[in-house]
């Protein structure tokens, strides 16, 4: 709807640019042919007739340009008129749309709920987005650069104009329903003062924070960040483990956990895969033979987490399973239990 809105008033306005063009033309041509005016006179005739400013006649004009400039003042009252409005039309119109867009989009993040708020559409905030994406987790982006949001407002992506730094921008994303936030802002004193801020706003939130320095790590997690991030360690451990155990993290690299058809490695809580009330282990689920999936990993309702856990260990509530499979074994996973 609102690019057939836009379509029409583009046309409206072009229509209104062309038919100033002729009048411009029709008065021009018309003093160079009665009162034999050269190119400039002419336009200036033409331009101060049009707009009623009556300045004074280049040279006296005979019977025959005194009736043209009669018919020509006649057409630009209507002409003039009809192009001021359109033109006025538009300027508000932009205005409006912009306006109108960013309501609807408010609508939608407001409908919103354990969603995951990212701060920064930094190369850090836009790899964040595109995992999200792939694994169709709802989220909203802040971004306080006009210049980055105009290259993904085409993506329809939702997000709000502001800093993150100020807490009705954060209440504006949803942060008191949110579930997780993802501050990925290139500085570090900014990233903090977003913690500190959300932690106060929601206690119940998971924060994941950026850092540029290994000496913002700690006062990040006393401020409230559940986890820090450092880019740099990570991307230095990752080219050194590719010299020691180069295989590994290929194979490691070639790994999916986001996406719909390639997935290989799956987190699943236990309640997805069996009633509870009767404690059961990972030996009774046999994963292995159902689904050709092998478990990998445990994490205890403490939140311990266990390697190549045994086969007797137990599957108590709150606790979750990760398990490693080929994209057509977890898909084979999910459809038997309904995993979404």
């Amino acid at each position: 709807m609102q690019k057939i809105i836009v379509f029409m008033q583009n046309s409206r306005f072009f229509t209104a640019m062309l038919l100033l063009l002729l009048l411009l033309s029709f008065g021009v041509v018309g003093f160079m042919t009665l009162s034999d005016y050269n190119f400039i006179n002419a336009l200036y005739m033409t331009v101060i007739t049009i707009t009623t400013v009556g300045y004074g006649e280049v040279q006296p004009l005979n019977q025959e340009a005194k009736l043209f400039t009669i018919i020509l003042i006649l057409s630009s009252v209507v002409i003039v008129g009809y192009v001021l409005s359109v033109v006025t039309e538009y300027i508000l119109s932009r205005n409006n749309l912009e306006e109108l867009k960013q309501k609807k989009m408010q609508k939608t993040i407001d409908g919103f709920s354990n969603h995951i708020i990212i701060c920064g559409y930094g190369r850090n905030g836009k790899q964040a987005a595109t995992k999200l994406l792939a694994h169709n987790k709802p989220f909203v982006i802040i971004e306080k650069s006009n210049d980055v949001i105009q290259k993904f407002e085409s993506l329809d992506l939702p997000f709000v104009y502001g800093n993150a730094n100020e807490d009705d921008i954060l209440i504006q994303a949803g942060i008191k329903r949110a579930k997780t936030l993802i501050t990925a802002l290139p500085d570090d004193a900014d990233n903090l003062f977003v913690v500190l801020s959300a932690r106060q706003i929601n206690e119940n939130l998971q924060i994941i924070s950026r850092a540029s320095q290994e000496t913002s790590y700690n006062k990040l997690k006393l401020a409230g960040a559940n986890n820090v991030i450092l880019p740099d360690r990570i991307g230095g451990d990752h080219m050194a483990s590719l010299v020691v155990v180069p295989d590994l993290i290929e194979f490691i690299d070639n790994l999916s956990i986001v996406g719909k058809s390639d997935i290989n490695i799956e987190e699943i809580k236990v309640e997805k895969l069996y009633n509870t009330n009767e404690i059961r282990t990972i030996k009774d689920l046999d994963l292995r033979n159902k689904t050709g999936c092998t478990v990998i990993g445990f994490k205890g309702e403490n939140g311990e987490y266990i390697v190549n856990p045994e086969a007797e260990i137990k599957l108590v509530p709150h606790s979750k399973i990760v398990v490693l499979g080929r994209p057509e074994q977890i898909q084979k996973l999910n459809s038997l239990y309904n995993i979404d």
